[in-house]
């Protein structure tokens, strides 16, 4: 089973299948954001400093950290935010371009082995991005398109997907450094979207040996109540194989759902983290008599992580 090591200076996060779902903050990303894009730009980090700090708060391992702002230096903003967040937070970086010359500026400064996204199955780009991974040392997200464009044909993605695993290798990338975007699309548009991403994902952990992430709030592109639509795709996903997702932890309903799905896949031993994350607690601070019997039958309840 792959297991991918994302680290800052000070802190490891692990992917894996047999781990706890990894969260990746989205907030860092002037996407759709007009005033973080014009702040950015303009060289204001505050609503960065608090979008990072929530998130982080909120339960996220990891952040993305993407500073795409058209007619903007985007290699210098990005490495700047980086180095910002950095200082802020303890927490591993994924950083996020599809400039080169960005991506390269921010691993420059980055403290750690980051997660790079991301790199695609055109050969301009593999010969571009590979070599940029190995000499920094960093894992990377594979897109599965190609030159072609964006397949609906899973057995196309997957072709793409394993010829970026092996180019990487032939790079002297490990296959436990190359993470797999499904590239999930909106249920919204194409009815199909769930179930092919979950046989893809399934395929990508069985076929392909390969950690996994996505945008998971693609998928409810364009519907009403998104949080809920995000959180049931997560939790069905987690069950196929997805390791690791781009989404936003302020949501409680994603967050509960990756929760128990690390509960319901055996990853949240003994449901550790989700007993002390929902047990009762009374008005002067200690348990209620209901957790206290769940400890009880636990002999006391066992150490875990932190909870998100």
């Amino acid at each position: 089973m792959a297991r991918t090591v994302i680290s800052s200076a000070t802190r490891e996060v692990v992917i894996g299948g047999d781990q706890h779902f990894v969260i990746i903050g989205e907030r860092i990303n002037p996407t759709g954001r007009k005033i973080l894009a014009e702040e950015m730009k303009n060289g204001d980090f505050s609503r960065v400093e608090r979008d990072a700090l929530a998130q982080v708060e909120a339960g996220a391992q990891m952040l993305d950290v993407n500073a795409g702002i058209p007619l903007a230096d985007e290699p210098a903003i990005l490495a700047s935010t980086i180095q910002l967040v950095q200082s802020l937070t303890d927490v591993p970086l994924s950083i996020d371009s599809s400039i080169v010359e960005a991506l390269e500026a921010g691993l420059r400064v980055y403290q750690g082995k980051a997660l790079v996204n991301s790199v695609t199955g055109e050969e301009d780009r593999l010969e571009r991005v590979l070599p940029l991974i190995r000499r920094y040392g960093a894992a990377v997200v594979a897109i599965p398109n190609d030159e072609t464009g964006i397949s609906f044909d899973i057995d196309v993605r997957f072709a793409v997907a394993k010829m970026i695993v092996e180019r990487a290798l032939d790079h002297g990338i490990p296959r436990e450094d190359v993470i797999v975007d499904p590239l999930v699309m909106p249920i919204g548009a194409a009815p199909s979207a769930g179930r092919d991403a979950f046989r893809f994902l399934a395929r990508l952990r069985d076929e392909l040996g390969v950690n996994t992430t996505c945008g998971a709030s693609n998928v409810s592109f364009g519907l009403p109540n998104r949080e809920g639509i995000n959180g049931a795709f997560l939790t069905m996903a987690i069950a196929s194989g997805l390791t690791s997702a781009i989404t936003n932890p302020l949501a409680l309903g994603v967050r509960q759902a990756v929760m128990a799905a690390d509960v319901l896949t055996g990853n949240d031993h003994d449901a550790a983290r989700w007993i002390r994350a929902n047990r009762p607690v009374t008005p002067e601070g200690e348990a209620g008599p209901g957790a206290r019997r769940v400890n009880a039958r636990r002999g006391g309840g066992g150490a875990s992580g932190p909870v998100g």
